[in-house]
């Protein structure tokens, strides 16, 4: 069975600021990464991408029910695709995703983007590895006593 792998569009980068253009660059990095056999966009997606609920600050303004209330579409979203991982390029959306994985069941893992590159290259490191899924925390370990 292959991994399956799916992308959450940034608000500020993508809804808010370069729209098309920057979402398929983003995918282009992702289907690199993961192959596009393994990559399974969620709908819809790019510029129309549903909010993840954590960003403008809510991610820290004490309105933990409200806030995984309004992520709840986001989580649904998610679901639908099937897909193990979520990747995610910010900060506030890794978060806030994890925590709807966490309050609904959703059972899939999310991932920085920067640790997704940092994992393809076989330059993650042991410690950065915590948070990954059984699947993916054995994969490419650089192993720097037998690189020389």
């Amino acid at each position: 069975m292959k991994i399956k792998f799916t992308v959450q569009d940034p608000c500020q980068i993508v809804r808010k600021s370069f729209g098309e253009p920057i979402a398929e660059d983003l995918r282009f990095v992702v289907k690199s990464i993961v192959g596009e056999e393994n990559f399974i966009d969620m709908e819809p997606n790019r510029s129309n991408n549903f909010c993840c609920g954590g960003g403008g600050g809510f991610l820290q303004s004490g309105f933990k029910e409200q806030r995984l209330k309004y992520g709840k579409v986001k989580d649904g979203q998610i679901q639908a695709t099937g897909a193990q991982y979520c990747i995610a390029a910010c900060h506030n959306c890794h978060a806030q995703i994890h925590e709807l994985s966490e309050s609904y069941g959703g059972h899939y893992q999310v991932v920085h983007l920067w640790t997704m590159i940092c994992l393809s290259l076989g330059i993650l490191g042991p410690n950065e590895r915590e948070y990954l899924g059984n699947d993916l925390k054995e994969v490419a370990v650089f192993h720097p006593e037998t690189a020389m």
